[in-house]
């Protein structure tokens, strides 16, 4: 029989935090690449460390991020340019700090970064952030992606309760970008690839899910990637599978043909019009 649908504890949303005002300046960590991996033909791993990574803490959450620091990159009187990646993982030990990147040979910012990354070269952060884990009290888990979140759901997928069903929907550009993941829980990986559907990003995925069968009782949902298909789903997962709004974590990482600026400039309208989606249904 289905559990009752508790409320899954969450990390303060930016409403219930302080104003800009009244909290402290932030201050970087300074770190050093260690090493880099490439993991797939569009995914490079670089492995930061350095003693600037002393007392680093990461947070409970497995969705944690950083705001990389790109200087380099910033003309006079310009403000730094900033880039959100989550943290694949963290290691106090070692004192290893590793984040994937997606890579496209040398478009945007951050990608490039990776892919000329060299032992010794240095890497400021803002952070950590974060707001999701696999909740133990909901009946099974359900994630959902693209290449911007599957770091994400590869850490969460390691701290899925043991025996817990968990199911996965990923969309990457081709079978040569799957990636092994492991789950202490019950996990169905779904692989989606994009280039079945070259002229629509996030086609393959939303017609996935959709026409997935769910398992019974309330799943513990995170939804991240591109803006375009997290709306189409979310709106799909609240209207046509009755899915509680706490027991969902969604959000556009980026959207396809903005920069990190201009998706920042635009995330509030985005934000809006989700809003509007749940008044349209009766929802909000």
């Amino acid at each position: 029989m289905p559990r009752p649908r508790p409320s899954v504890a969450r990390t303060p949303r930016a409403a219930d935090r302080p104003a800009r005002a009244d909290r402290p300046e932030r201050v970087a960590t300074h770190a050093v690449v260690l090493r880099t991996e490439r993991l797939t033909p569009h995914m490079v791993r670089v492995v930061l460390g350095g003693e600037g990574l002393d007392g680093f803490d990461e947070g409970p959450c497995t969705d944690h991020y950083v705001k990389l620091l790109f200087p380099e990159a910033t003309g006079a009187g310009e403000r730094v340019p900033m880039r959100t990646y989550t943290i694949r993982s963290w290691d106090p030990v070692v004192r290893e700090l590793a984040i994937d990147f997606v890579v496209h040979g040398d478009e945007g910012l951050a990608g490039p970064w990776a892919l000329a990354a060299r032992p010794g070269d240095p890497m400021s952060f803002y952070g950590p952030g974060g707001d999701y884990v696999p909740s133990p009290e909901l009946d099974w888990h359900l994630m959902i992606g693209d290449e911007s979140a599957l770091p994400a759901i590869a850490a969460s997928l390691e701290r899925v309760p043991a025996g817990a069903p968990v199911r996965v929907f990923v969309e990457v550009a081709s079978p040569a970008d799957e990636q092994v993941l492991t789950s202490p829980g019950e996990l169905d990986l779904r692989w989606v690839h994009r280039d079945e559907h070259p002229q629509e990003p996030g086609r393959a995925l939303v017609e996935a899910v959709t026409s997935a069968d769910f398992l019974p009782g309330t799943p513990h949902v995170f939804l991240h990637g591109d803006a375009g298909f997290v709306r189409d789903l979310r709106r799909h997962l609240r209207t046509e599978r009755g899915v509680p709004a706490p027991a969902l974590s969604a959000s556009g990482y980026w959207r396809r043909g903005r920069t990190e600026e201009g998706w920042r400039a635009e995330k509030a309208d985005w934000k809006a019009a989700v809003e509007q989606d749940e008044q349209t249904a009766g929802l909000a």
